[in-house]
């Protein structure tokens, strides 16, 4: 003989069901957004204005934290980084790689020349260079040089010296608000 269980029973064991397979995708999605947050991508904000016009004071970007962390890819010449200050760790900074460990680097009246060769900056304005001047500098294996892009209003490597590769943490990779301004960052 078959015995029916009451429908009352039935819709609650479907209802619990339901709910622990939503539990399960939620702490699905949690693990997978933590892993994505402390490994891959991170997403931060950024303070002041020296990275205009490429990036303005208050905009949120994604930086990728695996490229540089695992050394799958190589700090290269034009990338705009995320790293520890060098002289209060606390502290984190945006700037763009302008010298490789070897390479010399100096500024004559505001432009800038690695090697020897003046360096083609179209991601600085000219309302946003400045004509300062900074004798020859050769830039020490395991560091690197940074400067903001809007030099009129950037701290950067020409005051406190260059970068050490493990202070490097990320890569700005996309404006993710405002939505006028979404976008990979180049």
């Amino acid at each position: 003989m078959e015995v029916l269980e009451p429908e009352e029973q039935r819709r609650e064991r479907g209802a619990l069901r339901t709910a622990l397979y939503w539990l399960r995708d939620l702490g699905m999605s949690l693990v997978i957004a933590a892993i994505l947050i402390v490994f891959i991508y991170q997403p931060v904000k950024v303070e002041g204005t020296s990275m205009m016009p490429a990036l303005t004071d208050q905009e949120r970007i994604f930086i990728n934290k695996f490229t540089y962390r695992f050394g799958i890819g190589a700090i290269e010449r034009g990338d705009m980084v995320v790293f520890s200050f060098p002289h209060d760790r606390s502290k984190s900074y945006i700037k763009r790689v302008i010298g490789l460990p070897g390479d010399t680097v100096e500024i004559d009246r505001g432009t800038v020349i690695v090697n020897g060769k003046a360096l083609d900056e179209p991601y600085v304005p000219p309302e946003f260079r400045d004509q300062q001047s900074m004798e020859r500098r050769r830039i020490p294996p395991g560091e690197y040089f940074v400067l903001g892009d809007h030099r009129s209003s950037s701290n950067d490597s020409r005051s406190w010296g260059t970068v050490e590769r493990g202070y490097i943490y990320g890569e700005a990779v996309f404006v993710y608000w405002p939505l006028n301004r979404i976008g990979r960052l180049r």
